[in-house]
């Protein structure tokens, strides 16, 4: 209960600095001007930039705090990243499962499938 906790405070910290990500970047794409597909290829890039930002410093303070320096710390920073990602995804795809109201293997294949679809 305590690790599900846990996952889902990561998780609503991702969305919450992802959705404050996606009004910055719209601001910025005002401030610039862009229409159209310029607009919407300018802010796909900058949401791609900022969502590794959000997670990374967590895994950054974390290697820090267990004093990791060199390979030691770029291996710890990306398998913590790596697991974050996955981790909500999992969440997410758990979630749609539940509002299709699947169950049993259903569920398990439904589940699998999309987090591998989300690259996780």
């Amino acid at each position: 209960m305590k690790r599900l906790m846990t996952v889902l405070a990561v998780v609503a910290a991702f969305c919450s600095t992802t959705a404050f990500a996606a009004d910055s970047c719209d601001s910025q794409a005002d401030a610039k001007k862009l229409a159209g597909a310029a607009r919407t290829s300018f802010v796909k890039k900058c949401e791609k930039d900022a969502a590794p930002a959000a997670g990374g410093a967590s895994c950054d303070a974390k290697a820090t705090e267990k004093k990791l320096a060199g390979a030691a710390k770029t291996s710890f920073v990306t398998k913590c990243e790596k697991d974050a990602k996955g981790a909500s995804a999992k969440t997410s795809c758990d979630a749609q499962a539940a509002e299709k109201k699947l169950a049993g293997a259903a569920k398990n294949s439904f589940v699998k499938k999309c987090v591998a679809d989300a690259g996780a």
